[in-house]
Parts: C-alpha cells; sequence; structure tokens
C-alpha cells in the first residue's frame, strides 16, 4: 500500500512539474532583437578605442588606434558628438570625461582594458589612456 502511495505522490510531482514547466516556457517573453543584439569582437579590434553614439553599440561609430593616442592626454572627440556606449580593447586602462576638456567637475570613469560597455551614464565628450 506504501508503494502505491509513494509511486502515485511521485506521478502527481512530475505531472505537476511538467505543467509548470510548460506554463512558464509559455510565459516567458521572446527576446527583442535589441535586446539580443551583440557586438562582435570583430567590431573593435585589439589596440583599438571604438565609441559609438547610441547605446546599445549603436550609431556612428568612431575608432581609435592605440597608436595614434598620446598616452595621459586628453582626447576631444569632434565638436557636437559624444559617445554613448564603448568597447576598450587598447591594452591599457582609459578614463573616460563629460566634459570635453576632460575636467573632473563632471562625471567621469576609468574602464579597464576588455570592458565593453553598452551605455555610459554620461555623455563621453573626451578620454584618456593611462600607461598601465
Amino acid at each position: 500500500m506504501r508503494t502505491i502511495r509513494t509511486a502515485a505522490l511521485a506521478m502527481g510531482f512530475a505531472a505537476l512539474a511538467g505543467t509548470l514547466t510548460a506554463t512558464s516556457a509559455q510565459a516567458a517573453p521572446a527576446p527583442s532583437p535589441a535586446r539580443t543584439a551583440r557586438v562582435t569582437p570583430g567590431a573593435c579590434a585589439a589596440g583599438q578605442l571604438c565609441l559609438w553614439q547610441k547605446t546599445g553599440f549603436h550609431g556612428t561609430r568612431s575608432t581609435s588606434e592605440l597608436t595614434d593616442i598620446a598616452i595621459e592626454s586628453c582626447v576631444t572627440l569632434p565638436a557636437g558628438t559624444s559617445a554613448a556606449s564603448l568597447v576598450n580593447r587598447t591594452g591599457r586602462p582609459v578614463t573616460t570625461y563629460q566634459s570635453a576638456t576632460c575636467g573632473e567637475t563632471g562625471e567621469f570613469d576609468t574602464y579597464p582594458s576588455g570592458s565593453w560597455v553598452p551605455e555610459s551614464p554620461y555623455q563621453v565628450r573626451a578620454y584618456k589612456v593611462w600607461e598601465h
């Protein structure tokens, strides 16, 4: 008798688990294309700092090569432009600034090499690449 009750309980739990799994799978919304879009590593090559005008690595991209950047010098983005997402593959830390003059009175953050930032907390208007 105990075996029959145990088997019946086990079957009941299995049926319930199957129902919950099926319900959860049906209730989960399909991911939107914007959320699943990913920047491929080839979009920003090793030795580069890549900046996009829009969040999520969208919009116009500007690329700076490590060989063309003066280390520890303020690099201002062209007038009237800013960046909202970035990838740092320079091999060095990069500080981004809200200020176009690398002023520390506005927001600024330092990102280690290998950072992928889909949404900067502010509009980036300038940056500095550090030695290490």
